[in-house]
């Protein structure tokens, strides 16, 4: 059971206005959008009124209140849970990868580990399995019973995690739209690289691209070389037919840069102040720091941020939306440069012509994802609370242990998955994993918002292990908003993705779930 004096100062903190709190800068306006004519839109979000405690000194949770950046200072929302919105799912998409990679890390981890230097056999396909109907939960327990135990959790060991150990390399190598440098060496997977590569060329070489057919190749990863324009094809930036995107992208760029010579200029006017300053000092706090600190980087993103506040004005600007810049950003600058570290991409060697396309087509893709989750942004931000509510109802359903554990504790998800929902899980993976998370969020129908559910479920409960083992309050906050992701990577994800695809298989055409008791579910 958490501490009285650390949980009455979580919640005396997340109350009340703090540094690295989120701020959310309303009032940005898109001229001719006129003040006096439709009201005057307010400067922040309301507080709900707390009594006075006295705080009480705990070093512990001092530490976790350094490390925590966001915080939720609106009031609590007692509405009903929302149900979740069924949908129909296209199952063809990726059932057989993700039974393959399950299939896999299951039969692997069930054999004794053993160190060699040849390459493992590529899969063979695997029929895809009938779809099974609603009510059938059979899917769930299966991804429970993949996911076996790393080899630290059968020994006691409780090291920290570093780089997951649960899932062999060979099993989703072939899912990642690229490759550690050791599995390169291998000639087997580097033949099917190439081949996934030429596959993707073809397609988009074609007259009229097939789009449906170039997400369900995008699942699995996309590789660098073609990254940047399936990205724009997928995000609904450049039309399918390849002999009118040379204009789309002339007329887009010349768009954006029109709104840069009518509206940048206004970002010290009174009215636009305050939105202006919210993104100045926001933007140095991104990551990775070697891209941010660059003065070129700063500006080119003070100017999409700025731009998109003002053309924005049911939101303006929120922290979160700045993260959302840097994947595209670095996708697209990655044409034209031969580093493949993407945290330390170097933007002096690109010609500043080239600079300035990618400015711009980093800003309409970025507004391509933002309108499909605009309400997490709006006043109070209601998309948030509404799916950290279903994440809590989902977990409850699929780990009811790690669930009652974390009642039990008197941690609250809103605590947590904030953070993981305003910012799209890219403050708790390195961006070369949220890159690869997004080429399967691009493929996915909602997949920024409906599919981003699953998984953060999966994440959750993939860290079920060392959740079981804090005993604080404080702990357990501290171990949740610094997860030990720092060494993963496309493998890392692959399996991610493949729980989180299961978890939506099994739920989001069976909302009743919600509603029945958990007992039918298997236990951990």
């Amino acid at each position: 059971m958490a501490s009285d004096g650390a949980r009455k100062q979580f919640w005396k903190r997340s109350n009340s206005k703090v540094p690295g709190s989120i701020q959310h800068v309303y009032g940005a306006q898109h001229p001719p959008f006129d003040p006096l004519l439709h009201g005057t839109l307010l400067k922040s979000t309301p507080k709900v009124p707390t009594t006075p405690v006295k705080a009480k000194r705990v070093s512990t949770f001092q530490e976790f209140e350094s490390n925590t950046s966001d915080a939720w200072d609106a009031g609590e929302d007692d509405d009903e849970l929302l149900a979740m919105a069924t949908e129909s799912l296209n199952s063809e998409v990726v059932m057989e990868t993700a039974h393959r990679v399950l299939r896999n890390h299951s039969q692997r981890q069930s054999q004794p580990s053993q160190k060699t230097t040849e390459p493992e056999p590529e899969p063979q396909p695997i029929a895809e399995p009938p779809v099974p109907p609603s009510g059938d939960l059979r899917l769930v327990k299966s991804v429970s019973e993949s996911h076996t135990p790393c080899p630290s959790e059968s020994t006691g060991d409780t090291v920290p995690l570093q780089r997951s150990q649960s899932l062999p390399h060979s099993a989703t190598v072939t899912l990642s739209g690229t490759s550690d440098p050791h599995a390169l060496a291998d000639s087997a997977l580097s033949k099917r690289e190439t081949s996934r590569l030429d596959k993707f060329k073809q397609l988009l070489a074609g007259p009229n691209t097939d789009l449906e057919e170039l997400r369900k190749l995008s699942w699995s990863g996309i590789p660098k070389p073609v990254r940047p324009m399936t990205w724009k094809l997928l995000s609904g930036y450049l039309p399918a037919n390849v002999d009118r995107r040379p204009a789309t992208l002339q007329r887009k760029q010349k768009e954006y840069f029109a709104f840069i010579e009518h509206y940048y200029s206004s970002r010290n006017d009174e009215v636009h102040q305050d939105t202006y300053r919210q993104i100045h000092i926001d933007i140095p706090r991104m990551s990775p720091e070697a891209l941010i600190l660059q003065p070129k980087v700063t500006e080119i993103f003070e100017r999409i941020l700025f731009i998109w506040a003002i053309r924005h004005p049911a939101s303006g600007y929120v922290q979160g939306i700045n993260d959302l810049v840097t994947p595209f950003f670095v996708v697209f600058i990655c044409e034209y440069t031969d580093r493949e570290d993407v945290d330390k991409v170097d933007v002096s060697s690109v010609p500043a012509e080239v600079l300035r396309n990618i400015e711009a087509d980093t800003y309409w893709c970025m507004s391509k994802l933002l309108d499909g989750i605009q309400d997490n942004y709006t006043f109070a931000q209601p998309g948030i609370q509404m799916k950290v509510k279903m994440l809590e109802e989902l977990v409850s359903r699929i780990d009811e242990r790690v669930h009652r554990h974390l009642d039990g504790h008197e941690v609250r998800y809103l605590q947590f998955a904030f953070r993981w929902m305003n910012n799209l899980l890219m403050r708790e993976l390195p961006l070369r994993c949220t890159i690869r998370l997004w080429d399967t969020y691009q493929s996915e129908p909602e997949g920024f918002s409906h599919f981003h559910l699953y998984v953060c479920a999966a994440f959750l409960v993939r860290w079920r292990r060392e959740i079981l083992e804090e005993r604080d309050f404080q702990e357990l906050l501290l171990f949740l908003q610094n997860l030990p992701t720092a060494r993963w990577d496309d493998q890392d994800v692959s399996l991610l993705l493949a729980e989180a695809y299961r978890l939506k298989f099994a739920f989001a055409d069976a909302p009743n779930h919600y509603k029945k008791s958990s007992a039918t579910l298997p236990r951990h």
